[in-house]
């Protein structure tokens, strides 16, 4: 298969690439926002939609990618918030709606949410609005694809490897290994089923 990872450079996106590498059976693109063999703002429609349109016919896209807010409720304006939700929620959703035009027939198209929509935690308003969005995006959106294109979402805990920057956030919380996510990512793009959310950790 041909895979777009988007996000590639991070702690999640970096742990997938290496997972589908691995067997080699798989052409890998890697995709950042300043590395990788291409880069993207997924934020932009011009800059999504140029990156595609570069790449061409694809088997699978996985996006990895986008920031939430994390600040305290009585301190978070509508523009802290909105620009959180533009950088995970509707960028995610950017990469689907511009990226299904790309998929062969067949291909699957995977996104990333997180354990806050399930677990609140502390500061984590704009994740928890931000995760559920894009959940709910991808149980109505396998709906409506054709061409028997598939959509799923990956929803983790914190990793072990970010629990230096995140593990504030996450008192008591058993973090999970990002290789363990990764396999999840793998799940969705060779498996069968559509509108999943596959939780790690969680």
């Amino acid at each position: 298969m041909k895979i777009v990872i988007i996000g590639a450079g991070g702690d999640v996106g970096r742990s997938v690439v290496d997972e589908f590498a691995r067997d080699g059976k798989h052409e890998i693109i890697r995709v950042g926002r300043s590395q990788g063999d291409h880069q993207v703002d997924i934020a932009s429609d011009d800059s999504v939609g140029a990156l595609f349109k570069k790449i061409g016919n694809i088997d699978a896209i996985i996006a990895t990618a986008g920031n939430v807010i994390l600040a305290p409720i009585e301190k978070m304006t509508a523009v802290d918030f909105n620009k959180g939700l533009q950088d995970k929620l509707l960028s995610q959703v950017r990469v689907a709606l511009v990226g299904q035009h790309y998929l062969n027939d067949g291909g699957s198209i995977t996104l990333t949410s997180g354990i806050a929509v399930d677990d609140p935690i502390a500061q984590g308003s704009n994740a928890a609005a931000s995760n559920a969005g894009i959940e709910g995006f991808v149980r109505a959106a396998a709906c409506d694809f054709s061409r028997g294109i598939r959509i799923n979402a990956v929803s983790p805990t914190v990793l072990t490897e970010s629990m230096d920057r995140f593990g504030p956030y996450f008192p008591g919380y058993e973090s999970v290994p990002a290789i363990r996510v990764a396999m999840a990512y793998r799940r969705s793009v060779e498996g069968v089923q559509s509108g999943r959310v596959y939780r790690v950790g969680h």
